[in-house]
């Protein structure tokens, strides 16, 4: 497919138990099993990532994922971003040339989604980051500030994303609202720049890290989705993964 074999694609997951909206989120129990290990089996069924690691800063986490045998590489607590993460835990990795963020908090991501992230990456030398996105379905999704949309350019990249609803529909839309999802794929050099950056203007008005490497002119390639897996960000939202996961296993038995 076009893909050398001088790249080592290394997919990490970032974890930390702290969260305003429910702390100990990544070993909440889910279909009976903590929530990151739902997410690692996943992962596991990706066919681009050469080696696969949770990186997180607590030792509860590391613990529980070590028992269901995943690699682990502890990190700093003080990290602003999981992007800050990710570039202190591939420094355990020398030999990654391509980096994929995979949520924590994503159960019912699907792997050949990841795939095709990564692949995107690989394919094209020119470009240094690469995500993911979806259309909106629901019009109250549009103007809820907790979903991020994106607008892209002819060639799928990204031209800016915003917790407001863009673009402004001042004639009827011809496409529909993209939401973004917080799927990324990195070059690796570009990610260790990335973090050394300082936050950038639109960054900090949004609070949406993305915008720093749009901000610095960066390209960000979005592939497009039909599938929405839901994420974890609220024990209700637990409970509603939890019955989508007891379904999808009662109906592979």
């Amino acid at each position: 497919m076009g893909v050398t074999n001088s790249h080592f694609v290394v997919g990490l997951i970032p974890a930390r138990w702290g969260s305003s909206r429910f702390p100990g989120k990544p070993l909440h129990i889910i279909a009976g099993k903590p929530l990151i290990q739902h997410v690692w089996e996943r992962v596991q069924q990706c066919k681009s990532l050469n080696r696969i690691a949770i990186a997180t800063d607590d030792e509860r986490i590391e613990q529980v994922a070590k028992q269901f045998g995943a690699e682990v590489i502890m990190t700093s607590p003080d990290h602003p971003s999981g992007s800050d993460r990710l570039a202190e835990a591939v420094t355990h990795i020398p030999e990654a040339t391509h980096i994929i963020n995979i949520q924590g908090d994503e159960p019912l991501i699907e792997p050949e989604l990841i795939d095709n992230l990564a692949t995107s990456l690989l394919l094209d030398e020119s470009l240094s980051m690469a995500t993911v996105a979806c259309p909106i379905t629901e019009e109250e999704d549009i103007t809820n500030p907790n979903i991020v949309k994106v607008v892209l350019n002819q060639k799928d990249e990204a031209l800016y994303f915003s917790r407001s609803p863009i673009p402004f529909a001042r004639n009827p839309i011809i496409t529909p609202f993209l939401r973004h999802l917080g799927v990324y794929a990195y070059r690796r050099d570009f990610l260790e720049n990335y973090v050394r950056w300082e936050p950038t203007p639109l960054e900090q008005t949004e609070s949406l890290e993305q915008l720093r490497a749009l901000e610095n002119g960066a390209k960000i390639k979005v592939i497009i989705t039909q599938d929405f897996g839901i994420g974890v960000d609220t024990p209700e939202q637990a409970d509603q993964v939890e019955q989508i996961l007891i379904q999808q296993q009662s109906s592979s038995n």
